[in-house]
């Protein structure tokens, strides 16, 4: 079982107060907050080992190269990848995607088809609609139902021999919806189609076993799951990344250099080009470290009971309604109130120090199916209570009173 008390302690941003109430932050799924054992460590870094890695052959370039390598392997671990080179250090999700999107390029001709669902982010649809542009393939979508749920026959239905990837999320960001994953490989890989799983909301709460799913690509940040900005992992199949053409060009992810010709890295370098975010990888292994201390079932556990009372606790207020009712869900509560703007109730519940996302989420054609202009959304993250909750029941009842 989690202590929560001793959980919040370790978050000292929790700790403030926004515009003179305590602060409660249930904007988990933009970005979560950080542990002091993060913060410690991204200090500890710059005071006692910066340095270029790879490259140098003094001591503090060793200590620093060896956090970096000790820190992917950590990653390796975590999600059971079968090598360490199978796991690149990006910049974050968005990376990771324009990564292979850009790379299947080589694999992808006039006629193929990508397939995304209709649940995506921005960032899992435009680098894989600029693919399809500049290749003359089609991009094909999976429908989904008014729980928020997609709707397998007609993927099943949708998959061919034309398919060349699938595209989706394991869990929606917008939506809250845990997506039948391995179902959605196992298909795909029946018709011969490789698959990239955006993780990004599912890291924070669940730990990927990428050898059990048998996903060709899995792509997640590090901010969202208590790490630092600017981190993230893309795991990728060694038979794929060994195929897939070098995304940048630069430092480290050559072998040799001449004006006639250059050759490529192993990897992961192949994919690594210039310096990269030192810290950022070396303190995402942090992360992951308190994150499996805490226990990612215990995690996981907690918030399901979190979006069950906050499911509640808010479906009580009159004419407020859920946006995606799947049956499986991560903890987060999309909804409106009435005809009220969303924006409106973000802003009123601001002021009384609680922290939601209202909008659209990156996720327009979401919004679209449900004919809304956007949604408050509330996502909750192990260090967030039920009287926090119930904070939030209140100002979203305060904000009612006054829009109605």
């Amino acid at each position: 079982m989690l202590d929560i008390n001793a959980i919040r302690a370790d978050f000292p941003i929790l700790n403030q107060a926004v515009n003179g109430k305590p602060l409660v932050y249930f904007d988990n799924a933009a970005t979560s907050q950080k542990p002091q054992v993060v913060i410690d460590a991204i200090a500890e870094y710059y005071k006692q080992i910066n340095s270029n890695i790879h490259r140098g052959v003094h001591a503090l370039s060793q200590m620093a190269t060896d956090a970096y390598e000790t820190s992917r392997q950590k990653i390796q671990q975590h999600i059971n990848a079968k090598h360490s080179h199978e796991v690149l250090f990006t910049t974050g999700t968005t990376h990771g995607i324009n990564l292979v999107a850009n790379g299947f390029s080589a694999f992808i001709k006039q006629g193929d088809e990508v397939m995304v669902s209709a649940m995506e982010h921005h960032s899992n649809i435009v680098p894989w609609q600029m693919l399809c542009e500049r290749v003359g393939a089609k991009l094909v979508v999976i429908p989904m139902d008014d729980k928020g749920e997609l709707i397998l026959e007609e993927y099943e239905r949708l998959l061919s021999g034309k398919t060349r990837i699938v595209a989706v999320n394991h869990i929606s960001n917008s939506l809250g919806t845990i997506n039948p994953i391995k179902y959605i490989i196992t298909k795909a890989h029946e018709h011969g189609a490789a698959v990239f799983i955006d993780g990004a909301q599912a890291a924070p709460h669940l730990k990927p076993d990428v050898q059990a799913l048998d996903c060709d690509f899995y792509a997640f940040s590090g901010h969202k799951a208590c790490g630092p900005t600017g981190s993230g992992v893309l795991y990728g199949k060694e038979e794929w990344l060994n195929k897939l053409p070098p995304y940048q060009g630069g430092g480290e992810m050559i072998k040799e250099v001449r004006f006639e010709k250059s050759t490529y890295a192993d990897l992961p370098h192949k994919f690594e080009a210039g310096t990269p975010n030192i810290e950022g990888g070396i303190v995402l292994g942090t992360a992951i470290d308190y994150l499996n201390a805490a226990g990612l079932n215990h995690i996981m556990a907690y918030e399901q009971e979190l979006l069950q009372y906050g499911t509640q606790k808010l479906l009580e207020i009159e004419g407020l309604k859920i946006i995606g009712t799947a049956a499986r869900k991560a903890p987060v509560i999309s909804f409106n109130v009435g005809d009220i703007h969303p924006y409106d109730i973000g802003a009123i519940v601001d002021k009384m120090g609680i922290a939601v996302r209202t909008g659209h989420h990156c996720t327009q054609p979401v919004m679209d199916f449900f004919n809304v202009p956007g949604t408050v959304r509330a996502s909750f993250s192990f260090y967030n209570t039920k009287e926090e909750i119930d904070a939030l029941a209140e100002a979203v009842k305060k904000a009612q009173r006054m829009l109605s």
